[in-house]
């Protein structure tokens, strides 16, 4: 087995075929983060203790590469608590927490994850992958393409199914299985409603002025507030600064997704005109080089950039360097970037997840409801391999039944009820020949 990199500064806590972490000692602080989150997830809290009774999962091995958060330690206890072997390592650079890692190391977990880990995010993943898992679960698809284009005989094989948790991610997989290049089927868990509807626009929204907030401390009200696309995600962003005060500023490729950022009270218009009058700019597009080049060289003096799309080439910073003089790091999180015409632009996080690499992600309560789509698709997965059927190799929806479940289960937590059908209106609703 080759050796990590390791080339960022700190101690390191690394036991060959068991773990690599930041430092094993930090496991305590860890775990009373995941403490907090389990009293703010109660539909994941609901399933374990259904599912460590029967353990689904016993004989499988499941790999992961998925933000090692609070509450993603909570998904990670409860596929343990359900049977599973759990391997895993982080979706990107800046967003593990180190505590977390060591905490669920200390549980027996294959945790391959620090903070800082460009050199071997690679490498942490191969290390996953290791103990030949019989599932894949992702976020931003880097697992699985490692998978099929470094293991393509074990993708064939071997892995029963995998589960994919960010709108990058399926856009991947649905270009590979158009491409007929997908092995096996993998639930796209981003498109469940009970995801994206809340995780994308709540939990994204709150939690990357969060980022914003706590690397620059800067006062959002009376701001030009730039949100580079307006999908679940960039709605969320622009619906939580303009509650904090801030002009929103919205840039578009989709008339659709324009007309709904107009109408939410937004205004419209291109990057090119943006760059001029932006005071904070986020991107939130899944697109490579959203802004560029000529964009750092219109901004204000004093311009604010991040990114809370899943990559960081949404900002080219290559770019940022070559029309730059200088460049220091003026607080955690934050480079002052001087132009050579004067004005200075600050990047948050090197342009990756502002939520995750400056705060702590998405709450608690919103993962509950991702986290239980992405349990409930491994359960299927398995149940079906223990049938003796498939799926076939294509990217799945999650059911609407799921949906429904996940959702009745959070409000039955939040001690809400809804309304029932009587079987007069069900009839009426199913009638195609009641009118006026």
């Amino acid at each position: 087995m080759s050796t990590p990199q390791m080339k960022a500064t700190g101690k390191f806590s690394y036991e060959p075929g068991k773990y690599c972490v930041k430092d094993i000692n930090l496991a305590d602080e860890g775990k009373l983060l995941m403490d907090w989150a389990e009293s703010r997830m109660p539909v994941m809290m609901k399933l374990r203790a259904e599912y460590e009774k029967t353990k689904p999962f016993k004989g499988y091995k499941i790999a992961g590469c998925l933000h090692v958060t609070k509450e993603t330690g909570i998904l990670i206890r409860t596929l343990q608590a359900a049977g599973a072997e759990v391997y895993w390592s982080g979706c990107n650079p800046l967003s593990t927490n180190d505590a977390v890692a060591a905490a669920l190391a200390s549980e027996g977990i294959g945790m391959y994850a620090w903070y800082g880990n460009h050199e071997d995010f690679y490498w942490c993943i191969d290390r996953t992958i290791d103990p030949k898992p019989h599932l894949t679960l992702d976020d931003g698809c880097d697992l699985i393409n490692t998978v099929h284009e470094k293991y393509k005989e074990y993708a064939q094989n071997e892995v029963i199914g995998g589960t994919e948790e960010t709108t990058t991610g399926v856009h991947r997989l649905r270009s590979r299985q158009a491409a007929g290049e997908l092995y096996y089927p993998v639930f796209a868990v981003n498109d469940a409603e009970t995801k994206w509807d809340f995780d994308n626009v709540y939990g994204t929204g709150q939690s990357t002025l969060d980022g914003i907030i706590r690397a620059t401390s800067v006062l959002l009200a009376g701001k030009n507030f730039v949100v580079a696309g307006h999908g679940h995600c960039g709605s969320g962003v622009a619906l939580r600064a303009k509650g904090m005060g801030s002009n929103i500023i919205v840039t578009e490729v989709k008339a659709t997704a324009a007309i709904k950022a107009v109408l939410n009270g937004h205004e419209v218009m291109t990057m090119d005109e943006a760059a001029k009058v932006g005071d904070i700019f986020c991107t939130a597009t899944g697109v490579k080089d959203i802004i560029r080049k000529n964009h750092f060289a219109s901004m204000k003096d004093g311009a604010i950039v991040c990114n809370t799309g899943h990559y960081d080439a949404e900002i080219n910073i290559p770019e940022l360097e070559e029309v730059s003089t200088s460049k220091r790091t003026i607080r955690p999180n934050c480079e002052e970037y001087t132009l050579k015409s004067g004005n200075r632009v600050y990047l948050l996080a090197q342009g990756r997840l502002i939520n995750l690499a400056a705060a702590e992600g998405h709450p608690s309560e919103v993962m509950d409801m991702s986290f239980a789509n992405q349990f409930l698709a491994h359960l299927a997965l398995v149940t079906k391999h223990k049938s003796g059927e498939k799926f076939g190799n294509v990217v799945i929806d999650i059911p609407l039944d799921q949906d429904e479940f996940v959702a009745k289960t959070k409000l039955e937590t939040m001690n809400m009820t809804l309304d029932q059908l009587s079987e007069e209106q069900e009839r009426y609703m199913n009638s195609y020949n009641e009118g006026t």
